[in-house]
């Protein structure tokens, strides 16, 4: 589905608050071992890029970094701080949109094509200096997730169409139990 809109080399750019929003509206989970295949199937993948905030030493995030790792993405992350937002009001923010656009531009001349996996609209002027010079932008997102902004400037596909493709599917105990009799 992807390979009709992505030409020649292609860097991917995952913005993991959003997806993680995303999968909570979704209600189903992304399985980054089949979306990195699907997207190694799909286009001339170059690189992939996950941006995500830190929470301390979360031995349950770090386990999930270090695997993502292991599968070969680039994995930038930054601790989470707490910010007081009014008397007794506090607010995390782990935002890395910064180095994820840093990130683009230093490596803009190594693709053709770019995949955006985010629905912020602070990547919008990113999409249209992309264009100037040429590059095809697809965005990865959910509706109510993703910008009107990223919608109007770039081809937006919505994650529910590949679902069977990378939703990630935890083993039914009761056929793990018939495979051993």
């Amino acid at each position: 589905m992807i390979s009709r809109f992505i030409k020649g080399k292609t860097y991917v750019f995952i913005d993991a608050s959003n997806i993680f929003y995303s999968q909570q509206t979704l209600k189903w989970k992304v399985d980054y071992k089949k979306f990195k295949k699907y997207l190694e199937k799909e286009t001339n993948l170059e690189k992939i890029y996950f941006y995500s905030g830190k929470v301390g030493d979360n031995l349950k995030q770090n386990n999930f970094l270090n695997k993502l790792k292991n599968l070969g993405y680039i994995v930038k992350v930054k601790e989470v701080k707490v910010i007081k937002v009014s008397s007794g009001v506090y607010e995390k923010k782990g935002n890395l949109d910064i180095e994820l656009a840093v990130d683009l531009i230093k490596n803009i001349n190594k693709f053709n094509s770019c995949i955006l996996v985010s629905g912020d609209s602070d990547f919008a002027v990113l999409v249209d200096e992309m264009k100037k010079l040429k590059k095809r932008v697809v965005v990865l997102s959910t509706r109510g997730h993703i910008s009107r902004e990223l919608i109007e400037r770039a081809k937006y596909i919505d994650l529910r169409k590949l679902k069977y493709k990378i939703s990630y599917k935890k083993q039914n105990p009761s056929k793990l139990e018939g495979n051993l009799e």
